[in-house]
């Protein structure tokens, strides 16, 4: 290859004034081109060991000083934390593992993650240790990076309080009747935290009758809605507490999530971490004890219900419709409308390919999901639309980049379009996804379609 300096040396002699400016506008171009090359190809974290370092000290001295003055837990919930570069694929830790495979560099234990691991939002077992774990963002952001790292912790401790999280399917959030609902709770919710006094009392009120004709109309799935709401917004709750520096830096914090939430397409796995760390709040205004908090299906609007002293209707239905009337009712109807019309315009083109041949059906045993709120498409008569999604279950690992997967309603199935299909042994490839499958799984043909089932049935 020629470097400036040998195209310079082959050209015809000139004045030594001449040959030094050509010499220096060839070295500017080359490290000029050297430094777009270098942005265009290469892919630096802004994570480094020194940012994990200042972020474990961080969390660490936040878990102490809410463990010493709040004792929302009744204990400190810091210990073996990890976060993840999803990019990079390289982890960053706070403890050691037993088995040595993170390396310590400068107080701080990395390693690389493994490729066919799904990264999720809980806990991982590494080297024989059990660490919580957390996904970096794409941008660096110190509240995102503090609230992931101390959910994961929650998350990670919740077996100290007295209870684990239990399955739920509320799938009947994505229904126009309990979208109306969750709104109309959600504007009164709203409205009690930015009041107090007896204005945030009949506020709460509303909101309750509004949880109630909900339940009534969906009273199958009560206790799923109560079961979600209590596993994720206490998560969403604690993180609030600890994350944030002032009262009112929490109350922003929540009501921006909330309006945030309020926008996306789908509720069925988003609404419930905003509900819950709303009466979660509502509940710690009133100097509620969250150490008394011992079973997963424990009824946070009950708790606020009983701290507030309020009363409901034997049917709320009856009255919420003429209450409905002072939270702008009509607006809600038609941004309910509009994404009703945006849907089916979406479905129309993405349907075809989860219902047309071929494609593969995996049923889901015991799954966990990775994936984002933004990401996901409601079909009311077939379940939602996965964009982009990663699910571990006792089969193996999926891995959806694009092209997105159906997800059965009552999260039992899900189906992948498999035009295109590559099988070589555990490992299936199709348009936009990979599945790797444990030794004793495999992948058949059914007819047109292909279908995963335990290895000899």
């Amino acid at each position: 290859m020629r470097t400036p300096l040998h195209i310079l040396t082959q050209l015809p002699r000139r004045s030594l004034l001449f040959r030094s400016a050509l010499l220096i506008g060839l070295v500017l171009v080359a490290v000029t081109f050297k430094g777009c090359y270098k942005t265009e190809s290469t892919n630096e974290s802004y994570f480094t060991v020194a940012k994990a370092k200042y972020y474990f000290e961080k969390i660490e001295a936040t878990c102490f000083r809410e463990s010493d003055e709040e004792q929302l837990w009744g204990r400190n919930i810091y210990g073996p934390l990890m976060f993840v570069d999803r990019d990079q694929r390289v982890v960053y830790a706070n403890f050691p593992d037993r088995e040595g495979n993170l390396k310590k560099k400068e107080g701080i234990y990395t390693s690389t993650y493994p490729r066919d691991l799904i990264i999720n939002r809980d806990s991982l077992t590494f080297g024989g240790t059990k660490f919580a774990l957390a996904a970096l963002p794409p941008v660096e952001d110190e509240f995102t990076i503090m609230s992931r790292g101390i959910r994961s912790l929650y998350y990670y401790h919740q077996r100290f309080f007295g209870y684990k999280p239990l399955t739920y399917n509320t799938a009947n959030m994505d229904e126009r009747n309990a979208r109306l609902w969750i709104k109309l709770e959600w504007r009164a919710l709203k409205k009690a935290v930015q009041s107090d006094g007896n204005e945030r009392t009949v506020a709460l009120r509303d909101a309750l009758i509004f949880r109630g004709s909900n339940h009534e109309l969906y009273s199958r799935y009560m206790n799923d809605e109560i079961i979600y709401e209590n596993f994720e917004g206490l998560a969403m709750f604690t993180y609030l507490l600890y994350a944030t520096s002032s009262e009112q830096e929490l109350v922003d914090r929540l009501l921006q999530s909330l309006d945030e939430t309020y926008t996306y397409s789908s509720y069925a796995r988003t609404y419930g971490s905003i509900h819950g760390a709303l009466y979660a709040w509502l509940a710690y205004e009133k100097g509620f004890d969250f150490t008394t908090i011992k079973s997963a299906d424990t009824d946070l609007g009950a708790i606020v219900r009983d701290l507030y002293k309020i009363n409901l209707p034997e049917f709320c239905r009856d009255v919420a419709g003429s209450i409905a009337l002072n939270y702008d009712l009509s607006t809600v109807q038609a941004e309910e409308d509009a994404r009703n019309l945006e849907i089916t315009n979406q479905i129309k083109r993405q349907t075809n390919l989860f219902t047309e041949k071929p494609v593969v059906s995996i049923d889901l045993i015991s799954p966990y999901f990775d994936y984002e709120p933004l990401d996901i498409v409601p079909v009311v008569s077939l379940g939602t639309i996965y964009n982009k999604l990663n699910v571990s279950d006792n089969w193996g690992k999926l891995m959806v980049d694009k092209g997105g997967c159906l997800v059965s309603g009552n999260f039992r199935n899900l189906k992948l379009p498999a035009g295109n299909i590559k099988i070589d042994r555990t490992h299936i490839y199709g348009e936009g996804w990979n599945l790797t499958l444990n030794s004793d799984w495999e992948v058949v043909q059914n007819g047109d379609n292909y279908i995963v089932r335990r290895a000899g049935f």
